[in-house]
């Protein structure tokens, strides 16, 4: 078995290819899947804050563990997930089983009462995007060649985030034109959501091809096989990062929730700071998959945490006014750009083919775990303490996991064989 290293190749006639044509029809397909769920999804995670702390009355403490359960709580199904799609051949498959499971959550959500059952709803929503999210990365890194992979990544990303960008929206309007703060505000915003999630699921299970799964089988996966993964030197690096990146992530609903508080803006335009996030992310993406194949996915990724830090910096001082909150949600925005996509192209070429998914779900289990872990430990923290605190504690780690990963990822790593 081989792992490729992790490398920054890019040919420069493939630096001046245009960026949709370069990726390919898969790429476009998946992004297209990933848009219209994303606007059902992020219709969802926009006004679950407000939904939890104004509607349901939850503390900070309950709050963060249902931001943590969104997340994390599902995060050892990726792993089955990825290993069950890697073992049949057939991600398409799997990735369409995950989408069906979180679109039909959204009904769920519209006729539950109470945080028991609610969990018990983003469990099951999130246990779909647990099983979708290694296969449908694995098939845009198997599409396409590995120098390109950092703009495969940023198309998807971007057209990913459109769909982020028009969720909050769409939410917005929806709740503006039934009620805010009414139960059937609510319910009309979720089953909007289950109608897009399920057009999401057409596309892929009519348009998408997994081409792995055409091709002789040439190594046989077995459990033995993806546990060896661990073994190797970059591979271990390469989790480190995952889980410093997971432990730094605070949680979208806090940072929205502490600009909410600091600049004192009415609860309904809660969504609104979604929307400048995804924005930037989705005008970002794209070049910065590009400039990471071209400089380096290191270098971008640093770059990402430096963003991080910055927003944390921001919050714990106070932004001052309007242009303060809009740098907070630039910085934002731009931190997912260069970390997102970038991850999954750094790592996607550090396993071989037949154990793709799994190596990808191994990289989002741990990331999804440690960020679980921040997300409950941030809640707890600011339930007895405020939010400043916490707020310097996250800059703290920040810092110190940028430094990480000019230990975790040196400028250059050798072949592993075994």
């Amino acid at each position: 078995m081989y792992l490729s290293t992790i490398s920054r190749s890019t040919p420069a006639q493939a630096g001046r290819r245009p960026t949709i044509r370069a990726v390919g029809g898969t790429v476009v397909v998946l992004g297209t899947v990933s848009l219209l769920t994303d606007i059902s999804a992020e219709m969802v995670t926009a006004v679950l804050p407000l939904y939890f702390v104004v509607m349901l009355g939850m503390s900070p403490v309950v709050f963060g563990l249902m931001d943590g359960l969104y997340t994390g709580a599902t995060a050892l199904l990726r792993l089955v997930g990825g290993y069950v799609a890697d073992r049949l051949r057939r991600r398409k498959a799997v990735a369409a089983v995950g989408y069906g499971i979180s679109a039909v959550a959204k009904l769920g959500l519209a006729v539950a009462a109470g945080a028991p059952v609610i969990g018990g709803i983003i469990v099951a929503d999130r246990a779909g995007k647990g099983l979708r999210t290694a296969p449908r990365d694995a098939m845009i890194s198997l599409s396409v060649p590995e120098p390109l992979l950092g703009r495969a990544f940023g198309v998807h990303r971007a057209m990913d985030s459109a769909g982020a960008f028009a969720g909050p929206l769409v939410a917005l309007a929806v709740l503006a034109v039934v009620g805010t703060t009414t139960a059937t505000g609510f319910s009309a915003l979720f089953l909007t959501a289950f109608c897009i999630a399920a057009a999401g699921v057409l596309v892929l299970v009519l348009f998408a091809r997994d081409r792995e799964a055409d091709r002789p089988v040439t190594t046989p996966v077995t459990v033995r096989g993806a546990a060896g993964l661990l073994r190797h030197g970059d591979v271990r690096r390469l989790l480190g990062v995952a889980a410093a990146l997971g432990l730094s992530t605070i949680g979208d609903g806090f940072v929205y929730l502490i600009l909410l508080r600091q600049h004192e803006i009415p609860a309904g335009w809660f969504p609104v700071f979604a929307v400048g996030t995804n924005v930037v992310y989705l005008v970002l993406a794209g070049p910065f998959g590009v400039l990471a194949d071209r400089v380096g996915r290191r270098v971008m990724l640093r770059w990402g945490f430096a963003a991080l830090a910055a927003v944390y910096l921001l919050l714990t001082v106070g932004a001052p006014g309007t242009p303060g909150l809009c740098l907070v949600l630039v910085l934002y925005g731009g931190f997912y750009a260069a970390t997102d996509g970038v991850l999954m192209a750094l790592a996607g070429p550090c396993f071989p083919d037949h154990l793709r998914t799994t190596g990808l779900a191994c990289v989002q289990t741990v990331q999804a775990v440690a960020y679980f872990a921040s997300s409950v430990l941030f809640g707890l923290w600011w339930a007895g303490w405020g939010s400043s605190a916490p707020t310097g504690a996250a800059l703290v780690v920040s810092v110190a996991a940028l430094g990480l990963t000019w230990v975790l990822l040196p400028r250059r790593t050798a072949a592993v064989t075994s």
